[in-house]
């Protein structure tokens, strides 16, 4: 039985910390940012931690 290939696309998404939480980057800070909300743009900044239920389906796609 060959290896499970990890997703590539979960890959270049995501990240796990030292305490193995999954990070992402958050959506919709491409472009068009003057029609959004100064609360809006702060709080698209940084990065955000998945929720347990998944934290779970994306670590299952980048272990394979």
């Amino acid at each position: 039985m060959p290896k499970m290939k990890t997703k590539k696309a979960a890959v270049k998404r995501l990240k796990l910390t030292a305490r193995g939480k999954v990070k992402f980057k958050r959506a919709g800070t491409g472009h068009l940012m003057s029609s959004k909300s100064a609360k809006r743009r702060r709080n698209l900044r940084g990065t955000g931690v998945l929720s347990r239920p998944e934290e779970k389906r994306m670590r299952h796609l980048l272990s394979r």
